[in-house]
């Protein structure tokens, strides 16, 4: 390990979710392999913060920054940005837009060009949404965790957790260079197929799962107040994921499959 940490970068992660007839499902994507962080892995839709997303003029709907900031234990020029990120890499990778004008929601497959614009920067999120006449809809995200990588990994990130409900009419899509698979699963049904070896899980998703499988309707875990504090792994003295140490880690390491395939799937 090195004695240098690489630096860590901001992050936020949001856990798409709606209700079923079998409990809560997930939106989740299967990154493809060649990504230089968990390539292969099952993740929700996410990814860093754009240094962009702090700036301040844009219309916003919900509860302010300063309150955000007072949920992850941060400056609020942060959490504005973790709020914007989320919104915005929703938006990138799978197409559901967490922004309207009033209580009307646009049609995201009318941005295809903004969205375009979005994932390669030449357009950032605050542009986009006074160009669009759009809120960005605070009030649809619910504050879910705090995970911090390991300092054995060589990309490390801070990253926040949300969820969120799809705005009616709108439809999460794989149109995503970042993953082969897109789709719908059972919180439970995620997890089960961990077990299983069917696909392959870091503690966070995992985690994200486990919490959200624990209720019985969206609503239901939409209300709870979650005690939100930063996580991140103690690293033993094995390079293996099996020497990393976190909060319910012994039953993390219990679920898994003895083997994991190597073609991992959903």
């Amino acid at each position: 390990m090195s004695e240098h940490p690489a630096p860590l970068r901001d992050a936020a992660t949001v856990v798409l979710v709606r209700d079923s007839g079998n409990g809560i499902e997930v939106f989740l994507q299967r990154r493809v392999k060649q990504m230089a962080f968990a390539g292969g892995m099952t993740v929700f839709p996410g990814g860093g913060v754009d240094p962009r997303d702090a700036d301040a003029d844009l219309a916003w709907t919900g509860p302010d920054p300063a309150w955000w900031a007072e949920q992850f234990s941060t400056t609020t020029e942060l959490a504005q940005a973790l709020v914007c990120a989320a919104v915005r890499e929703t938006f990138e990778e799978c197409g559901v837009l967490l922004a309207s004008s009033g209580e009307r929601f646009p049609d995201p497959a009318s941005l295809r060009a903004e969205r375009t614009a979005l994932v390669d920067k030449s357009l950032s999120f605050a542009e986009f949404l006074r160009g669009q006449g759009l809120s960005l809809r605070a009030d649809l995200l619910r504050p879910l965790s705090h995970w911090i990588t390991p300092v054995n990994e060589s990309r490390r990130y801070d990253t926040r957790f949300f969820l969120a409900q799809v705005p009616p009419g709108q439809e999460p899509d794989g149109a995503t260079s970042e993953a082969d698979v897109a789709r719908w699963a059972g919180a439970q049904d995620a997890l089960d197929a961990w077990s299983a070896g069917r696909h392959f899980l870091l503690p966070p998703t995992w985690a994200q799962l486990t919490e959200v499988a624990g209720h019985a309707t969206v609503e239901a875990l939409m209300a709870v107040e979650h005690d939100i504090h930063p996580i991140q792994p103690d690293v033993g003295s094995g390079e293996r994921l099996t020497s990393l140490s976190f909060e319910r880690s012994a039953d993390y390491f219990a679920g898994m499959a003895d083997n994991v395939p190597e073609d991992l799937g959903l």
